[in-house]
């Protein structure tokens, strides 16, 4: 398991923790703070990486339960993040999202761009 930490926030702000977790074809990304503009960096970085590094790469699982907050910003993070991912053929799931995450991407008409599991 390889932990990726995120990149600086202003002050105050609570900064998003992503841990990485690679398994054959599949990765986890667990999330765990704000999903803000603070959190496009460290999750791009996370995403490009295994993209490079994992050529057979089927699956992007992010780990929701664990957001406590999500803005305009962290809404367009996840559909940057899956922009990323629709070229190479890679599935990306939403996975135990809160209603923080939820709710937003519902009242957005975003909610049906996603797969969203339970599990």
């Amino acid at each position: 398991m390889e932990e990726t930490p995120s990149a600086a926030a202003p002050a105050g702000a609570e900064v998003l923790d992503v841990e990485e977790h690679r398994d054959g074809d599949v990765c986890t990304l667990t999330l765990t703070g704000e999903l803000t503009e603070a959190a496009r960096r460290p999750l791009v970085r996370a995403l490009t990486d295994v993209l490079l590094e994992v050529p057979t790469l089927r699956r992007v699982q992010l780990l929701l339960g664990g957001v406590t907050f999500m803005n305009s910003a962290g809404m367009a993070v996840l559909v940057q993040l899956q922009k990323m991912t629709i070229p190479r053929g890679v599935e990306m799931v939403l996975v135990r999202p809160r209603s923080v995450v939820s709710r937003p991407l519902q009242l957005s008409g975003l909610w049906h761009r996603f797969t969203v599991t339970e599990h």
